[in-house]
């Protein structure tokens, strides 16, 4: 049995080419840890955790110390006992654990990060424009390039994101619909005031407008939704999952890689939403390209909507040697696994374990 035999973790700093607005604030970068790994017969594997405030209770500070000491921790133990060694602290620090854990089912060769070449992904793209006139020009540029979802973010001032979701129901072509996300910025009563009064004309969901942890808010706000609802931040595992179906009236649940634990963890969680009788969305808009890559894999054969995962799209500088393709409004999935190119300009920290 292999034996994991090196790892090398490295903190980075990713500018963004635009700030990606949400109701929190705006992000300029991304604050990422890459995870390398290799065993005695020299497999290779890579993991990403992204820390953002409001996606997970995680610090970039506090992620980065607990990647590095769960990577001492694991180093000379077989694959098998290190992603048990690792679990017990997903709970605690989900994204740490994830991105280690996935570090080590890529070495294993996991059979969902090997797509059918050049297999094609749909991705939703998101809308950054606020003003009426570049708006217009923004969701026209996104259908033109072959998108049929766009994001649209709210979470600000009920009256304002009811008008401005109105003018851009009023502005999409035809085959194109939005997804409206607010990213918990509403209040219960707000939640409610803005879904209640929505109009569901290319609408496909409603996203996570209250906190995360405010459930009977969002059982009030699905409860008055005139279009399908879906929670997002409230959901780490089966049991947020089980508790989103017995609230009524919840559509799509959105998972996320970097939450979930491993690759086995997310495939067995997509798979319970639908068993529940809900809609599994998958991806996430604050990766970079290591956990994207990863997610579209996952999502070719699991998922049947618009992947979430074009966070990869948003840094100024791509981390693959060869940066992922996007055709027609999906990103193409490489025939090998992509590697990273230099990270020299981006890294803040780095610590090796063993021999890597």
């Amino acid at each position: 049995m292999t034996k994991l035999t090196g790892l090398r973790v490295r903190r980075l700093s990713l500018p963004l080419r635009v700030p990606y607005k949400l109701a929190f604030g705006p992000v300029t970068a991304f604050d990422t840890i890459i995870v390398d790994i290799v065993d005695d017969d020299g497999h290779k594997g890579m993991g990403e955790a992204t820390i953002l405030t409001g996606y997970t209770s995680e610090t970039i500070d506090g992620c980065w110390q607990t990647v590095c000491r769960l990577a001492k921790t694991i180093v000379g133990l077989d694959a098998d006992a290190a992603k048990d060694a690792l679990s017990v602290h997903h709970q605690a620090t989900p994204f740490a654990v994830t991105a280690l854990v996935t570090a080590i089912e890529m070495m294993q060769g996991h059979p969902l990060l090997k797509p059918t070449p050049d297999s094609r992904v749909p991705l939703l793209a998101t809308l950054n424009a606020t003003e009426d006139a570049e708006i217009i020009c923004e969701v026209q540029a996104h259908a033109d390039a072959g998108y049929t979802t766009i994001k649209v973010k709210i979470g600000w001032d009920v009256a304002d994101d009811l008008a401005r979701t109105r003018f851009i129901q009023s502005c999409l072509p035809p085959g194109v619909r939005i997804r409206v996300d607010g990213n918990q910025g509403y209040s219960r009563d707000e939640g409610i005031a803005y879904a209640s009064q929505i109009e569901p004309d290319g609408i496909e969901l409603l996203e996570q407008p209250c906190h995360m942890d405010d459930w009977a808010a969002a059982k009030a706000v699905a409860a008055v939704s005139n279009v399908p609802f879906m929670l997002d931040e409230s959901i780490y595992g089966p049991d947020e999952i089980e508790r989103a179906a017995a609230l009524g009236n919840v559509s799509y649940v959105k998972l996320k890689l970097m939450k979930a634990g491993s690759i086995d963890n997310l495939a067995a969680q997509l798979r319970l939403i639908r068993a529940l009788g809900m809609t599994p969305v998958l991806g996430n808009g604050v990766a970079s390209d290591l956990g994207c890559w990863m997610e579209a894999c996952i999502a070719r054969t699991l998922i049947d909507n618009a992947g979430e995962m074009n966070g990869f799209l948003k840094p100024v500088t791509p981390l693959f040697r060869d940066p992922l393709k996007v055709m027609d409004g999906a990103v193409v999935l490489p025939s090998t696994v992509p590697s990273l190119g230099d990270l020299g300009a981006f890294i803040k920290d780095t610590h090796s374990f063993g021999g890597l």
